[in-house]
């Protein structure tokens, strides 16, 4: 391995500086990045019938308010959030065309995106007080018994997706995995942190030579595109504001589990710095963006940890790159439609490894952190977010308040409110808050830091 490729080892674990690996390699990790979230973030607007180029878009808008807002410092990826499908369902339902086929609802759909507006706000509320009040008493509510079974949850409950894409072929969703799995344990070099891309092309190459590659997709889309479509800009309504507005506090209790697991992936308090108050000030002021110019709401994206798990390169320089090729994918849809050729397969085979390092690194902050499951406390808290975000997952739960509106809330915001609220009611809590930068001081991360 030459100079520009050193590799900094902290104790046992090789971390790469990407600042050292020059801006070339830097941009095909940010590659590597977008790859990641494309899948997810492109089929939301598919399923509510928002537009695909806008979605991409506001994802790369996003993310990059999301690093401005947070000072740089948080290596996170905002897509679009499938929390408010449900709400995207009621008050702008896919309508039928003459043959058949699921059309977007255009006369409604823009009174959803002005719920989303408003959700977005309902975060700064929450960043409001964490901020008056200090992030050290507010995280008093989420211990490490709560948010260690949440992170754990977010892999388990994306796992059945992983499994559904393999089912569609599970000869390439296999080569995908042991592409993965070979590079980054036998890999050097760029190799071994570039192993989702390498994973992405080989198996591409073997869906190609099994004639396993619908090109369909690339010869309808056009060569350039208009991004923004003014017809779609958000529009108010209460009762689309009172149906949508609420999935915040379930999403809010999301990302305070995505951060948690962003910090004990890169060993990095960013909880207390640069703090929850601007990460949900950055989420929310994103998804106010997104549904103001008629995208869906964004959130921080699991399958990006995932990668940044598996890859050890944590600058967040790397995420604003795949923000750029987000934006820039955004003005050609005939390129999003070439990534979009990927089998569903393939996707999958990716997906088995990213949602098990999410899990994975649930379980690493229970350990780290040194959660006494021998206290029927711990084991009780633990027991009933794992259950309820497992029971939940799949549907979640609807609560009718009237004939016109509802509220379902996911698997995961059941088992984050529930663990929060048997922290708060169980005896025993004598957790404190460590206000600190580094998780593990003995083992300092590498700074990133010109």
């Amino acid at each position: 391995m030459n100079e520009n490729e050193k590799k900094v080892v902290i104790g046992e674990t090789g971390i790469y500086d990407a600042r050292k690996l020059g801006i070339p390699k830097m941009i095909i990790l940010g590659i590597q990045h977008t790859f990641a979230m494309f899948g997810a973030t492109v089929l939301v607007p598919l399923i509510t019938g928002l537009d695909v180029s806008t979605s991409l878009l506001m994802a790369g808008l996003g993310t990059l308010l999301f690093h401005l807002l947070s000072k740089g410092k948080v290596p996170a990826f905002l897509g679009s959030s499938f929390a408010f499908l449900g709400g995207f369902a009621i008050v702008a339902p896919m309508l039928k065309d003459e043959a058949g086929n699921a059309v977007a609802n255009v006369e409604k759909l823009p009174y959803a995106c002005g719920g989303v507006v408003i959700a977005g706000l309902v975060y700064l509320v929450l960043s409001g007080l964490i901020a008056a009040f200090g992030v050290k008493r507010i995280m008093r509510f989420f211990p490490p018994v709560v948010t260690g079974p949440i992170i754990i949850s977010i892999g388990l409950t994306l796992a059945p997706n992983a499994i559904s894409n393999c089912s569609e072929n599970w000869l390439l969703a296999f080569i995908a995995l042991a592409a993965v799995i070979i590079c980054n344990i036998f890999g050097k070099g760029m190799v071994k942190i570039l192993p989702i891309l390498i994973g992405i092309v080989v198996s591409y190459i073997a869906a190609l030579c099994m004639n396993a590659v619908d090109f369909t997709a690339i010869n309808n889309a056009d060569m350039i595109g208009i991004a923004l479509n003014p017809s779609a800009f958000a529009k108010f309504d209460i009762s689309a504001i009172l149906t949508i507005m609420p999935i915040a506090l379930a999403t809010m209790m999301e990302h305070i589990g995505d951060i948690a697991a962003i910090s004990a992936t890169c060993q990095q308090n960013y909880l207390a710095k640069p703090g929850l108050h601007r990460t949900l000030l950055g989420d929310g002021l994103a998804t106010t963006l997104a549904g103001f110019f008629g995208g869906p709401a964004n959130t921080t994206y699991g399958e990006n940890t995932g990668v940044l798990a598996l890859t050890k390169v944590y600058d967040p320089r790397v995420m604003r790159i795949a923000a750029c090729f987000a934006i820039l994918l955004s003005f050609f849809p005939k390129f999003g439609a070439a990534i979009q050729t990927i089998p569903t397969a393939i996707i999958g085979g990716i997906s088995f490894v990213l949602y098990g390092m999410i899990s994975a690194i649930g379980a690493r902050n229970l350990v780290e952190n040194k959660v006494d499951f021998t206290k029927s406390r711990n084991l009780i808290i633990a027991a009933v977010i794992l259950v309820c975000a497992l029971g939940f997952g799949s549907t979640g739960l609807t609560f009718t308040i009237t004939p016109e509106f509802s509220l379902t809330l996911s698997g995961l915001a059941i088992a984050a409110i529930v663990g929060i609220l048997l922290n708060i009611v169980l005896p025993g809590n004598d957790y404190v808050f460590d206000d600190g930068e580094a998780l593990q001081e003995e083992e300092p991360p590498v700074s990133f830091k010109v």
